[in-house]
């Protein structure tokens, strides 16, 4: 079956073209760049780097992938870009490659939706079924779990983790790391939990109930935040989700929790 590639495009030596790849007009592959089965480059795609697209993904006009990092510190070493499969990575979208001071690669899962003009910088780690609405620029090494969707002109702080399921409102600044199934408002403050995402997901009421009650308790609870921590540790053992949100909390080195406000 082979490839289809476009006259005008450029597909340099050594890369590697599974059947069904589709090169669209004025596209540029560069000599290392792996293209999985039916990946479609529609035109004006710039694919270079040590970096590989899983199969199905479609890359709109002008996009830019394994281009090297806005790192001040990167001297051309060897690092990768790896994009999962069935994404939709729209025009003029950016992801950067890794860098040794870093990861040493930026990961792409499968299934996300990649909105215009947003950018994945180096050393990220972005989940499966992620949603990045327009123009959201993600730094360096941020790490956003399965299923969260980020409105337009949202903004991801260096090294900040999204954790699952949650959302993030259109242009919040996003610089403290965020619970799974959290909602955060347009002002970058923790406000209640994604419960329409939750019940779009299918989670139980009983499960909703337990997040609810274990969120009051967390963030608008009496005492300490570490001592209501204990507490919500010990008494909601019993529910998976809640222990999602206990075990991204217990993991976190770089940066604060993204919190309500208390005022």
């Amino acid at each position: 079956m082979g490839a289809n590639i476009h006259p005008t495009a450029s597909v340099e030596r050594g890369a590697e073209l599974a059947d069904g790849v589709e090169i669209g007009p004025y596209c540029t592959v560069g000599p290392r760049v792996v293209l999985a089965e039916g990946v479609r480059l529609l035109s004006h795609v710039s694919v270079t780097g040590n970096t590989h697209v899983g199969a199905r993904t479609m890359i709109y006009p002008f996009a830019a992938l394994g281009h090297p990092p806005q790192d001040l510190k990167f001297k051309g070493e060897d690092t990768r870009l790896r994009v999962g499969a069935d994404n939709v990575i729209r025009e003029s979208v950016s992801f950067h490659v890794g860098t040794v001071t870093g990861r040493s690669e930026t990961i792409v899962g499968d299934k996300g939706f990649f909105m215009a003009g947003g950018h994945i910088g180096h050393d990220c780690i972005i989940g499966n079924g992620v949603v990045l609405g327009n123009n959201v620029p993600v730094g360096g090494n941020a790490v956003i779990q399965d299923f969260a969707i980020l409105g337009g002109n949202a903004a991801v702080h260096q090294f900040t983790r999204l954790g699952k399921y949650c959302f993030i409102g259109g242009c919040a600044p996003v610089v403290g790391d965020v619970i799974p199934f959290g909602m955060v408002d347009n002002n970058g403050r923790l406000h209640g939990l994604n419960l329409i995402g939750l019940k779009r997901r299918g989670f139980k009421r009983e499960t909703i109930n337990d997040l609810r009650a274990a969120y009051r308790e967390l963030f608008h609870g009496e005492g300490h935040f570490w001592d209501r921590f204990a507490g919500v540790a010990e008494k909601y053992s019993g529910s998976p989700e809640v222990m999602m949100i206990v075990a991204f909390i217990n993991a976190g080195q770089k940066r604060e929790l993204c919190l309500p406000d208390r005022g």
